[in-house]
């Protein structure tokens, strides 16, 4: 069933990030829908390992989608029917993605140039699947190919049940600024499935901001999590009461913790460890002194070892609170 978007904040998928465990964390602290990493499908149908894993997810997590990419209608049709099988509340089609690999491929942001298979494959994967399907783009391939309120006007029209508005253009990739005032634009244009806005979300104040302003029905965040996972609690506080609490040394040390447990568990030792290494930036953002414990952190490969270095750095900084 398709969520009520209606207000609501969302955790970007994101690849090699969004996986399960940070999945649940974001939830926890607020996210109302979750999507798995981008899944190709020509991996699904090949059954590779890697893009099975993808489809995992914990009950806890829901609502969440699965978002798939691909240029190959059939593969695009065969893929969604393997994710169904998953049993996600919905399926999502990335038509964002602007690395090379993926967009000069014709799939991605490469559909961005060719609307009309951007068509055939949303159609595809409708009629392949009983659940709802959504779909997330970029505004265009570049300045001087902005397509976005076609293409969702065009989207609208054969079914797609809602759209995410990544609001910068392929060449930016994540770079630049991201023109928001686009979501108002496909809005004044007539669109009446719910639009989500994402691009450069970075803080709550920018989710107040973006919600009054150009009137997203729900705001997606992406590397804005990665830094401060507590962002989609923060958000809804700040439109509530005009104010947000930061967590507390304690808090985001506990929940580092939990975290990287819950790496450990889904992917063994030692690789469970080294891959949460991407996320100890965030967690320790804005502890003084820091960059020393964050180097004797990377340099530790089992889960008791880290464990214990990481409650040694919350009770020397609850000490000197």
């Amino acid at each position: 069933m398709l969520p009520d978007f209606r207000n609501m904040v969302l955790l970007a998928p994101m690849e090699d990030v969004t996986e399960p465990p940070f999945r649940l964390i974001c939830k926890r602290l607020g996210a109302d829908v979750v999507y798995t990493e981008f899944i190709s499908s020509e991996g699904l149908i090949r059954d590779a390992r890697k893009a099975r894993e993808k489809l995992f997810f914990y009950e806890e997590e829901r609502p969440i989608a699965v978002q798939i990419f691909g240029g190959v209608e059939e593969s695009m049709e065969k893929a969604a029917e393997i994710s169904e099988s998953a049993n996600p509340d919905f399926i999502d089609i990335n038509c964002g993605c602007w690395v090379k690999d993926v967009a000069l491929r014709g799939a991605g942001a490469g559909l961005l140039r060719d609307l009309p298979r951007m068509r055939r494959i949303a159609e595809s994967v409708m009629k392949s699947v009983s659940l709802p399907v959504t779909l997330k783009t970029r505004l265009g391939w570049d300045e001087d190919s902005i397509v976005v309120v076609d293409a969702a006007k065009m989207l609208e029209e054969i079914g797609i049940q809602a759209l995410t508005i990544h609001c910068r253009l392929r060449n930016q990739g994540n770079k630049g600024e991201a023109d928001w005032s686009w979501v108002k634009r496909i809005k004044d244009a007539g669109v009446k499935i719910p639009v989500i806005l994402n691009g450069n979300v970075k803080s709550p104040e920018d989710v107040k901001f973006v919600f009054e302003n150009y009137e997203p029905d729900a705001v997606m965040i992406g590397q804005g999590a990665i830094h401060n996972p507590w962002i989609f609690k923060q958000a809804k506080s700040y439109m509530q009461n005009g104010s947000y609490e930061e967590p507390s040394v304690e808090e985001k040390l506990d929940t580092c913790i939990t975290q990287l447990k819950l790496n450990a568990e889904s992917k063994g030792e030692p690789r469970g460890i080294i891959e949460f290494r991407k996320f100890y930036s965030g967690y320790l953002r804005n502890l003084p002194d820091i960059s020393k414990y964050r180097m004797e952190l990377m340099s530790v490969n089992t889960l008791a070892g880290v464990v214990e270095k990481l409650e040694g750095i919350k009770e020397r900084y609850l000490q000197n609170v």
